[in-house]
């Protein structure tokens, strides 16, 4: 049976489709709002409102998970949608700055206790670990054709109209998503056994800590965010300011980063039958290094064209996708089935992390110098690929879990063994 075969996850993967394009417009109208509203400043004000978004995905996440096993996981992803549709809908509306930073809070409050919420849930609608892959790489590429066709119908939207509506068109997104999540059949999940909110907290981080693999995805994490981040939060301000574009330039830049990610997620299920998740990972952050280094040469030297610098944005967004899309992969096979919430969350929260570090390096120090924010951020990119490197030791295919089952057994002996739940594979 194909993957979209199954009904219920052809449902959710609707959900998230929708919900991603919404979340898309928004993207690109919250930077023009910030231009508005802030002018040659807008960097700032966008690197402020991402601030506080990672602060909320840093803090929330692992709250709601820990409480995942003991909530209706389908009406909460669906009321977490309807929150997000009323706080974007209230965005055209407001007219100063502070503004702006609240609702941010509160819309990302939500979407950060939906993501991994989502993100567990897929593992028990795609049992097969094959399926699960092709899973893992469709979710990827729904954000890489949202990351490249959502700044597309932005510009060409931007032509006819205000960049007010495209809060609309994030508003109905939610809307539909939360239908769609409704209709979906979602399994509660498998009681975690533990009891106490800080163990179920503290349990995914535990993980992390204990399992080389995963100390090393917590490295990749900072190469992601350090890179990433030029392209989220200096876009803006680097197109409008330094290359003299306008709102629709900006929308076309930010398809380039998708087109890159897009073009690497496609490729990546036949490459990850063949090749180990960690060389695929750290490959990725050898790209990342390589379009840092490019963006740092660009602008010391002021070089600005359009044609560098979507060529350097393209390079950027092949790989994040070479070190996101494997990351599921090597969380479900480190993790018995019943930690995998917590798992996600604390993956959630740690990648979230280090934007929270990169974030107000690229709008704080980048208002004042692009060359000296990119170079710091080349630095903290070069330190988590190093740190990866060292952390997560090549493996041999024997030693490595490939399904939930086999980190099961893992797990039941070593819990027979030592008489408690908390134990972590520590390959």
């Amino acid at each position: 049976m194909g993957l979209f075969a199954i009904r219920d996850y052809r449902r959710l993967f609707g959900a998230q489709v929708i919900a991603l394009f919404g979340t898309g417009l928004a993207t690109v109208a919250l930077g023009l709002l910030a231009y508005e509203l802030a002018g040659p400043a807008a960097g700032t004000v966008l690197a402020t409102a991402l601030t506080i978004k990672m602060v909320m995905y840093v803090v929330i996440a692992p709250i709601a998970a820990a409480w995942a096993d003991r909530l209706p996981r389908r009406l909460f992803l669906t009321l977490l949608d309807v929150i997000r549709a009323a706080v974007v809908i209230a965005l055209p509306f407001i007219t100063e700055i502070w503004q702006i930073y609240v609702l941010i809070g509160v819309l990302q409050a939500a979407s950060a206790a939906f993501t991994p919420t989502f993100q567990a849930v897929i593992p028990d609608i795609v049992a097969d670990e094959t399926q699960y892959t092709r899973a893992l790489s469709a979710s990827q590429v729904a954000y890489t054709m949202e990351s490249l066709l959502s700044p597309v119908l932005a510009a060409l939207a931007l032509l006819v109209m205000s960049f007010d509506w495209l809060f609309l068109g994030t508003a109905i997104g939610f809307v539909i998503s939360a239908a769609l999540v409704l209709a979906t059949k979602i399994p509660n999940a498998t009681p975690s056994g533990r009891v106490g909110a800080w163990d179920r907290i503290a349990s995914g981080l535990v993980s992390f800590a204990r399992t080389p693999r995963l100390r090393g995805v917590m490295a990749l994490n900072l190469v992601v965010a350090a890179a990433g981040s030029i392209v989220v939060v200096n876009t803006v301000n680097y197109v409008r300011d330094r290359l003299g574009g306008g709102p629709a330039d900006v929308a076309w830049m930010l398809a380039a980063s998708g087109g890159g990610t897009l073009l690497v997620a496609l490729a990546l299920p036949r490459v990850l039958d063949r090749i180990t998740d960690r060389a695929v990972m750290l490959t990725g952050a050898a790209t990342l290094l390589a379009g840092l280094a490019a963006a740092v040469a660009t602008a010391a030297t002021e070089t600005e064209s359009a044609a560098l610098t979507a060529s350097t944005w393209v390079v950027i967004g092949a790989g994040m996708a070479l070190v996101v899309t494997p990351t599921g992969r090597v969380i479900r096979s480190s993790v018995a089935r019943a930690g995998l919430p917590a798992a996600f969350a604390a993956q959630f929260s740690l990648s979230h992390l280090a934007w929270l570090i990169a974030y107000p390096i690229a709008g704080w120090v980048g208002a004042s110098s692009l060359t000296a924010a990119w170079a710091i951020l080349g630095v903290l990119a070069a330190g988590g690929a190093v740190t990866a490197l060292a952390v997560w030791p090549r493996e041999r295919t024997a030693a490595l879990l490939s399904t939930p089952a086999d980190a099961d057994a893992i797990q039941a002996e070593c819990v027979a063994a030592a008489g408690h739940t908390g134990c972590v594979r520590t390959i």
